[in-house]
């Protein structure tokens, strides 16, 4: 048999309707969105953008929110027509396993393990640094060896050692408990929690942008030059290639509109909700984006967000430079604690639903598409995955895993815009609820944008994703071959 037997849409639509394995369909196109800005909005603009202006372009931190936002727009052009046409669980494995065949869907499930579960501990990592900070609001402090894994160590000279990160494995099984508890509760919380951040980073454009000093944006690209961090890492800065680089650090700030597609098995009308979802998510975070970006250049200077400003850098800002408001910025680090969550919430929801694709394909165990008599949510992967992201956020420092998320996410888009010019060549006849323009122009263009921020990301990461990839083709060709369903029908045949 094949290792690239196509699995046929007619049998993925088959099984996921009716049945022990049905979800139960609850959402809306403005669930959806939200779903999505939940996802995108947290660590990247409330963190990674002061990196980008300190380290890479200055000013021109617009322009790369603008290069990472087009990257992502023809990614999500190729979602949006999979998702409308293979509306199931799954998401890019899903759509891997009926255009490219059974090996690149283990591949991309492996891979999107490696981007949910991973990306979900980081932020959550995250949390547990911002939770800190709004307990000591209160005058309370958490013992550093409470918040830290065992391979960190105090710098104030204590010489004290970080035992285990105990808030970030309690927001990971908080959110595990939500998801547990049915997605449509989550999606409720969620709104709840978009709603509370996406007016808060307003309202830091609103005031902020009469605070702005000209003198920051002028050049507004800065000249190339290079930049060398206090660990002694050079980067280029200004010019074309500090934009670029830009753009890899912001990244990390779309990672999760794909997550949208993750839940096509439940949402009321996908072939018209999910284009919706994804897209619109999508063109309001990079609209919001870009004007954070450029208030919060304008108000602090690069030489700010090199030094003191470095950490909580929002909330820096405010502080020094707009006078009188003080309380936005205790009330930015909550929408960031907030945003953090609702990135998890999302990011588990969406390994979830992948692993239950693959378990109800015979890839791994089969009690992982187990739906909840209740609930009717797959509660033993999220029990699974709890345990796997508490591993990692519990005992692992973030940097070490962090930037792993962005090259997981950019190897998925990859395969998504190579997957769905395949499926427009080999399936004229299928109906579209929606068609990407220009095919296959946005297709290569996603494939060359995502490439080059791979590129990027350094040697460092690529041997990272290598080792992962290899670890999952050791459990494919050992394990997975072996009970696949497809493999096992046809072998019947």
């Amino acid at each position: 048999m094949s290792l690239f037997a196509i699995k046929p849409i007619s049998q993925i639509m088959n099984e996921s309707e009716g049945g022990e394995h049905q979800l139960k369909r609850t959402l809306g196109a403005w669930q959806l969105i939200a779903l999505g800005i939940g996802a995108v909005i947290g660590a990247g603009i409330f963190v990674r953008t002061a990196a980008a202006i300190a380290e890479r372009a200055g000013a021109s931190v617009t322009l790369a929110f603008l290069v990472a936002g087009i990257g992502c727009a023809f990614a999500g052009l190729c979602y949006a027509e999979f998702a409308s046409i293979i509306p199931v669980a799954g998401s890019a494995y899903t759509y891997s396993y009926a255009t490219m065949g059974e090996l690149v869907a283990w591949i991309i499930g492996w891979d999107l393990t490696l981007e949910y579960a991973v990306g979900a501990a980081t932020v959550a990592i995250a949390w547990s640094e911002y939770f800190n900070k709004v307990l000591q609001f209160v005058g309370v402090q958490i013992p550093f060896q409470w918040c830290h894994s065992p391979f960190e160590t105090a710098m104030d000279g204590s010489g004290v050692h970080g035992i285990a990160n105990l808030p970030a494995i309690l927001i990971l099984f908080l959110v595990t408990l939500l998801l547990i508890r049915g997605i449509q509760e989550s999606a409720f919380v969620n709104n709840i929690i978009v709603i509370t951040k996406v007016v808060i980073v307003l309202a830091v454009i609103v005031i902020g942008w009469g605070f702005m000093n000209p003198a920051n944006h002028t050049p507004y690209i800065p000249a190339a030059t290079t930049y060398t961090t206090p660990e002694g890492v050079t980067h280029p800065f200004g010019g074309l290639m500090g934009i670029l680089g830009a753009a890899g650090v912001v990244f990390f700030a779309f990672i999760g509109f794909d997550a949208v597609s993750t839940a096509a098995q439940e949402t009321i009308n996908p072939k018209r909700d999910m284009p919706i979802g994804i897209l619109g998510s999508l063109v309001f975070c990079t609209t919001l984006y870009v004007l954070f970006s450029h208030v919060l250049s304008g108000v602090a200077t690069v030489q700010d967000f090199r030094t003191a400003g470095k950490e909580a850098s929002v909330a820096y800002a405010i502080t020094k430079y707009m006078i009188g408001y003080g309380w936005l910025a205790k009330l930015v680090t909550v929408a960031i604690l907030g945003g953090f969550s609702s990135v998890i919430l999302v990011m588990l929801l969406g390994q979830s639903r992948v692993f239950f694709s693959m378990s109800r394909d015979g890839l791994i165990p089969a009690m992982f598409s187990d739906v909840h008599p209740k609930f009717r949510t797959p509660w033993k992967n999220n029990i699974l995955f709890f345990f796997v992201t508490a591993a990692f956020g519990g005992f692992i420092p973030g940097d070490i895993v962090g930037e792993m998320t962005s090259i997981g996410t950019l190897f998925a888009f990859i395969l998504v815009c190579i997957g769905v010019w395949i499926l427009r060549k080999r399936r004229p006849d299928l109906v579209r609820g929606f068609t990407v323009p220009a095919m296959p122009l946005v297709s290569v263009l996603g494939v060359f944008t995502c490439g080059a921020m791979i590129y990027g990301l350094g040697w460092t990461n690529w041997l990272r994703l290598i080792i992962w990839m290899v670890i999952g083709l050791v459990i494919y060709f050992t394990y997975s071959r072996k009970r696949s369903k497809l493999m096992l029908s046809c072998t019947r045949k």
